[in-house]
């Protein structure tokens, strides 16, 4: 497959032009992690909610970004989610275990901007922790994402305003999510029923961090493209976040585009 493909950038263009465009200040980029599993038949209803949330993007002064973040844990009872992995698990026990301490997890679960969460399917709170997310101030985080072949070269920018007071080192990282996916699932609580998911995570890549000081930061990280991925269809994610606290100081997002001649 072959392509010509343009330079996408996402938070600094497709997300913020409505905004430019009117006059009106640029939202506030919210990310949204729901850990979820098809082994759950809590889920789907979740799934499905947070989808229409980010589609729709009826949040006054926000822009959500919204990742389903699928945990292994469930694959044991019937039904091995395709799209789990023991790196989303592992990041919901640190949230547990750094955050809210509340000594057990579930699904499905959304954690707001790294330090808000509540039930994936309880739109009224959703909408009342995200509007309280945004009275915090954000980093910017620009985007830059181009396929090459079998590799994604993702470029992340950020700016840190000054009154964003920052407790210890910032990690950096990209999250490559695929929206759209559908699964037949053969067996347990969901057997029998088609799902179809919004952007699905595929994988978290580190790409640097900062120090308590650093204002800005750019790096670049290389990502293989597994097989199975709908390169034209990716979504990648680029977000600062404290370490020890988890919170996560501001995200912004890109598309993945073909630079031209390159072949899968």
């Amino acid at each position: 497959m072959s392509t010509s493909a343009h330079l996408i950038v996402g938070l600094a263009m497709s997300l913020l032009a409505p905004a430019l465009n009117s006059g009106s200040p640029p939202p506030t980029v919210v990310i949204a992690e729901l850990f979820t599993s098809e082994g759950c038949s809590s889920c789907p209803p979740a799934d499905t909610l947070v989808r229409q949330l980010a589609d729709a993007q009826q949040f006054d002064g926000a822009y959500l970004i919204a990742i389903e973040e699928h945990v292994d844990y469930w694959d044991r009872l019937g039904w091995r989610d395709p799209f789990s992995s023991a790196q989303f698990t592992s990041r919901q026990t640190e949230y547990n275990d750094r955050v809210f301490r509340t000594g057990s997890i579930y699904t499905p679960q959304l954690v707001v901007d790294g330090v808000r969460e509540c039930v994936g399917s309880d739109r009224s709170t959703i909408r009342a922790i995200v509007a309280d997310s945004i009275r915090s101030p954000h980093a910017a985080v620009r985007v830059q994402s181009v396929a090459v072949s079998s590799h994604l070269s993702v470029t992340v920018s950020i700016d840190v305003p000054a009154e964003i007071a920052r407790r210890g080192v910032a990690d950096v990282f990209v999250i490559v999510a695929e929206p759209g996916l559908v699964s037949v699932v053969g067996h347990g609580e969901n057997g029998g029923r088609t799902l179809t998911h919004g952007a699905v995570a595929r994988l978290l890549a580190p790409i640097g961090k900062l120090s308590q000081r650093d204002r800005a930061f750019t790096g670049t990280v290389d990502v293989a493209i597994a097989r199975n991925w709908n390169i034209g269809n990716l979504q990648v994610v680029g977000v600062i976040q404290e370490r020890d606290s988890r919170r996560i100081l501001g995200a912004g997002a890109a598309d993945s585009s073909f630079r031209p001649g390159s072949d899968r």
